[in-house]
């Protein structure tokens, strides 16, 4: 297997990663010194509005596009490492190829990715770093604003700065309260990332395999990439049952995350609704839509609405406390199903 070249992926993010006017300015300076007083005022309120205590706090950055780049692409690489090192020695047809290849093979790679984390990096407005950490801190803990991205939307949309800030991090902060108020999420997710490295290998016919499977697709009137994008269809299919479980997961700490925003923000902010409206309309906007369906980032923007859903519908039948039941263990986490059908869950469950 060929290695990513990782120089090259931040490279060709830069490309794609554009300029906006006001980065770097006193406009984003000004932000970087507002910004630990609003993570501090929304970790105080999302920790009493789901009952998942917080310890100490955490760093604090107002960051650019280029920053953010450089900080996935660390994090990329570290996770993928194990991988690479699993398939450098697996007695594919890839290794026996010269180095002249296989250096062009990991560029080619490192162009893809580049074009994926510069895509991204106009869009993210903030990040919560705990779960790939890139720095010395092991454990990471580090709430992230692009400031470029947030400047950016409150002016086209005209969005009081103090309030559209706040509300980013409300969310950054639930997904802070999520991985460091449930003593067991972090190993969890990173077991799941484990199980997806200790299922990929080599696939004797895995692209003949591909191949029948978007042609079966395609005849069937189907669309052959599915709910999980390029990535799922180039899974194995022991993989796709580990994706399966991360969507499950992720659509509840997303869902978790964005009805904690609104709900919280709507006590402060007079336009929540507004912002969320705007924000589910950029998530549609038909421009990028082809693209996102393609690698599999549709995915994730899915699970915005089907785990609000699913958080919604459990306090309709139960309450608001029956959620606390899915913090207990993983074992009693919503599957995939269940997302899409809160009753399975709540009767499995007890609640």
């Amino acid at each position: 297997m060929s290695k990513v070249d990782w120089d090259t992926a931040r490279n060709i993010s830069r490309r794609f990663s554009g300029d906006y006017p006001l980065a770097g300015t006193y406009h984003e300076r000004r932000f970087e010194k507002q910004a630990p007083d609003l993570v501090a005022r929304a970790s105080e309120m999302v920790s009493e509005a789901t009952g998942l205590i917080t310890p100490g706090s955490p760093v604090v950055g107002v960051i650019t596009r280029h920053d953010w780049v450089d900080t996935n692409t660390r994090s990329f690489s570290r996770m993928l490492k194990p991988i690479e090192d699993a398939l450098a020695g697996d007695g594919s047809a890839s290794d026996d190829d010269p180095p002249e290849r296989r250096s062009i093979a990991g560029k080619a790679m490192g162009v893809q990715i580049g074009a994926l984390l510069g895509f991204m990096s106009k869009r993210v407005l903030g990040q919560y770093e705990l779960v790939l950490p890139t720095g010395d801190n092991e454990y990471g803990d580090t709430v992230l604003f692009v400031g470029a991205n947030i400047l950016s939307m409150e002016r086209k949309h005209q969005f009081k700065p103090s309030s559209f800030r706040f509300w980013v991090a409300l969310h950054e902060c639930a997904h802070r309260a999520q991985f460091t108020g449930v003593p067991w999420m972090r190993p969890y997710f990173l077991s799941l990332v484990e199980e997806l490295i200790a299922t990929d290998g080599p696939e004797k016919g895995r692209f003949a395999r591909i191949s029948a499977e978007f042609r079966a697709a395609r005849l069937a009137g189907e669309d052959p990439f599915g709910d999980q994008g390029l990535v799922g269809l180039l899974a194995s299919p022991a993989q796709r049952g580990v994706i399966d479980k991360v969507q499950a997961l992720m659509s509840l700490l997303e869902g978790h995350g964005h009805v904690v925003m609104n709900r919280v923000g709507a006590q402060e902010i007079a336009d929540v609704s507004r912002m969320s409206d705007i924000l589910k309309a950029r998530r549609k906007d038909p421009k990028s839509a082809a693209f996102m369906k393609l690698i599999g980032i549709e995915m994730k923007l899915r699970q915005y609405d089907d785990g609000a859903k699913f958080i919604n519908e459990v306090e309709r039948l139960a309450s608001w406390d029956a959620l606390s039941m899915a913090w207990e263990s993983p074992e009693t986490l919503p599957t995939l199903d269940e997302i899409k059908d809160p009753h399975l869950w709540l009767k499995r469950v007890g609640a």
